[in-house]
């Protein structure tokens, strides 16, 4: 290891880092680096792939930057409209690209979707959303990036599990090369981070491998396991249109639970009822619906905007990506896709 261009790049970050507000490294980037190496070697990383993995790291000041820009907790007054998002994310061209994915690959559709039981035209806009079917995918290098983040410290231990993952991903035969993605570690088309990868990430081809990076079958199949995983429900959709009486009384639906989990989030969405109890009220689904289907109902732009009735299956989406503007770009994406 180049010690002495190590302890430049140390110097250049350093620098970089005294005009930050976040500055929580209590130790060299060399040094650091080297505990997480003797807790890789101890849970049996092979020291060929060590070797290869961390030759020359140094930190990297543009993946810092991105991470210390990132949004703080947001207040409880306003949110961003709904609608301007949907525009930029269920577009033309990625409804027309997702068409263009799945009849390409319907041959693999029944056999997945019989197996994790996930509707293709979700999968397809997960895909879709995370790499605009592979298209872009990211190109930073994920062992210095994730070494970086672990060595920044603000997010120590997520980002170290995550870069001895990396490391176990590695000893599977991938080269280093090989294993870019985005500056925060996701990696291939449905933009897995490494411990994801390495509980999820499924062979669905037979070939013995499973390979997110340009294998169409293991992309699919992943995505579906990802969602078998969060417990999505056969044959429920996600959500349907719902038209509201005008003059609704919002504040007798109004959840009174407070999630553990991207509170932001769920705080938008009513009380759970059935299908049955919100015809009662006068919201009635626009399309068919169990009447004893459990769903909350959703009205992001506010009284005379579209509404929503949300399932358990909605709740599964969030579970990729915790963003109401993420999960309904999906939701509406699914259906555009959809034959």
């Amino acid at each position: 290891m180049d010690r002495g261009r190590i302890k430049l790049a140390f110097l250049a970050a350093a620098a970089f880092l005294a005009a930050s507000p976040i500055a929580a490294q209590d130790t060299s980037f060399d040094a650091y680096l080297q505990l997480v190496i003797a807790k890789a070697r101890a849970e049996g990383v092979s020291e060929p792939t060590i070797r290869r993995m961390t030759s020359g790291l140094s930190p990297n000041p543009r993946v810092i930057a991105l991470d210390q820009s990132q949004p703080g907790t947001a207040t409880s007054s306003g949110y961003p409209m709904l609608a301007p998002y949907l525009n930029t994310h269920v577009d033309s061209a990625r409804i027309a690209g997702g068409r263009n994915m799945f009849a390409a690959t319907r041959g693999l559709h029944d056999r997945i979707e019989a197996k994790y039981g996930v509707p293709m035209p979700i999968v397809m806009a997960i895909w879709g959303h995370e790499t605009n079917y592979g298209s872009y995918k990211g190109d930073f290098d994920l062992a210095r990036s994730l070494a970086t983040l672990a060595w920044e410290g603000r997010r120590r231990e997520l980002f170290e599990g995550e870069f001895i993952a990396l490391l176990k991903v590695a000893d599977r035969g991938y080269d280093r090369s090989e294993l870019v993605g985005s500056w925060a570690g996701a990696f291939g088309n449905p933009q897995f981070l490494p411990s994801v990868y390495l509980r999820l990430a499924t062979d669905g081809d037979g070939d013995g491998r499973a390979d997110i990076f340009s294998n169409r079958a293991d992309t699919l199949a992943s995505i579906a396991r990802y969602f078998q995983d969060a417990g999505w429900r056969q044959g429920e959709p996600w959500g349907v249109r719902a038209s509201v009486p005008d003059g609704f009384d919002w504040q007798a639906v109004a959840t009174k639970a407070k999630s553990p989990v991207c509170p932001r989030v769920h705080e938008r969405h009513s009380q759970w009822k059935t299908v049955s109890e919100w015809r009662a009220l006068g919201v009635q689904p626009q399309k068919a619906l169990d009447e004893n289907t459990m769903a909350s109902l959703f009205q992001p732009d506010g009284p005379g905007k579209p509404a929503w009735l949300l399932t358990a299956n909605y709740r599964v989406i969030l579970e990729y990506n915790c963003s109401n503007y993420y999960a309904m770009s999906v939701g509406l994406l699914a259906d555009e896709i959809a034959p």
